[in-house]
């Protein structure tokens, strides 16, 4: 039954790792390890080092979780800022040329105002 379970177990694990993780996956992977290792040594001081680990594996787990979701959360509120700075910039430039052209067109008007003029003053 142990056996059953335990290639079970690993199928699961690399089975999931087949895609790449996300934060909030590295960090329960990451927490849950430091957790079980952390829970077998104070377990193994009390006489219990499999449920000190399995505890610790599951508070680390849960831990990194958390922490993991909290860095994911940032991330994507990063990209989306960045996305949105890169829209205004965007923007910015599209106005500066709109801009460019007008003072262009003004400037041109203006030329031909002034020629005409001159050109009706003789007359």
């Amino acid at each position: 039954m142990k056996r059953i379970i335990s290639i079970l177990s690993l199928t699961a694990l690399l089975g999931g790792c087949a895609a790449p993780m996300s934060q909030r996956e590295k960090s329960t992977l990451a927490g849950g390890a430091l957790g079980a290792g952390a829970g077998a040594l104070i377990g193994s001081a009390v006489g219990r080092p499999g449920r000190g680990a399995l505890i610790g594996g599951g508070l680390g787990a849960l831990g990194g979780a958390v922490v993991g979701d909290q860095m994911e959360g940032q991330s994507q509120r990063s990209d989306a800022h960045a996305r949105e700075l890169e829209e205004q910039e965007r923007e910015i430039a599209r106005q500066r040329r709109e801009l460019d052209d007008l003072q262009r067109r003004r400037s041109d008007s203006y030329d031909d105002d002034r020629y005409d003029r001159r050109r009706d003053d003789r007359y």
